[in-house]
């Protein structure tokens, strides 16, 4: 069968069982296509940087060598990523979805308050995840960099605002009613306590017991209502 032109594309192809026969049909078949390739090759750079960071920190895991690692050009990551902390945040945000969403399905189904804070010591700190100690490392790592790069700063501490959110939409009744500031405050409050804790559990697992860091953020919990309730 014969087809016509327009510059470089055919006006007619067939594709899933039908023949294209116009620019209109073709567009978004190729744009599917690209959106796929595009998906496929931001897979490869995740997977590439996953591995390289965990084994070598952020500091060995350069542009070039992740690109090599996944068979890329730095071309292909800077046009997903735009630079390397956006490479380092997107690889961490799918972790910090899917611990956020576990933290606030035990909230909305835990019948006491020490569960709560039981679910959020848990998965933060010792999260069952695959891989999930390295994924604390790498929050550590990622800290660590936007601290040594001021132009990374902005990037994490909206990182750090959105957990501060998504923790506080969680935590219905444990601050003031009716003040998301104090929800949000609370939140603030919570996380440090655990990124804390986690730290020096870190370095010696028998100084912070499971039981211990809830009582301490349950004791947080309970004077931070009282002193709002108070002011």
């Amino acid at each position: 069968m014969a087809t016509a032109t327009l510059g470089l594309y055919p006006l007619s192809r067939r594709c899933n069982g039908r023949y294209l026969d116009n620019e209109r049909d073709i567009t978004p078949w190729m744009a599917r296509t690209q959106e796929q390739r595009r998906a496929e090759t931001r897979q490869q750079l995740l997977e590439a940087a996953r591995d390289m960071v965990a084994e070598r920190g952020i500091a060995g895991a350069s542009v070039d060598a992740v690109a090599e690692a996944a068979n890329l050009t730095s071309g292909a990551l800077y046009g997903q990523f735009g630079r390397k902390e956006g490479l380092l945040v997107a690889l961490l945000d799918a972790w910090k979805d899917a611990t956020a969403s576990v933290i606030a399905a035990d909230f909305e189904a835990s019948s006491s308050r020490d569960d709560q804070l039981a679910s959020l010591w848990r998965n933060l700190a010792d999260p069952p995840a695959d891989g999930g100690d390295a994924w604390v490392l790498l929050e550590h790592e990622l800290w660590l960099y936007a601290c040594r790069h001021p132009g990374a700063r902005s990037t994490v501490a909206a990182r750090y605002e959105d957990a501060r959110r998504s923790l506080a939409d969680a935590l219905p009744g444990a601050a003031v009613a009716d003040d998301p500031a104090s929800e949000e405050g609370l939140a603030s409050l919570l996380i440090a306590l655990v990124i804390g804790l986690e730290m020096q559990r870190r370095l010696d697992p028998d100084a912070i017991s499971d039981e211990l860091a809830v009582a301490g953020l349950r004791t947080l919990v309970d004077a931070f209502a009282r002193t709002r309730e108070r002011a």
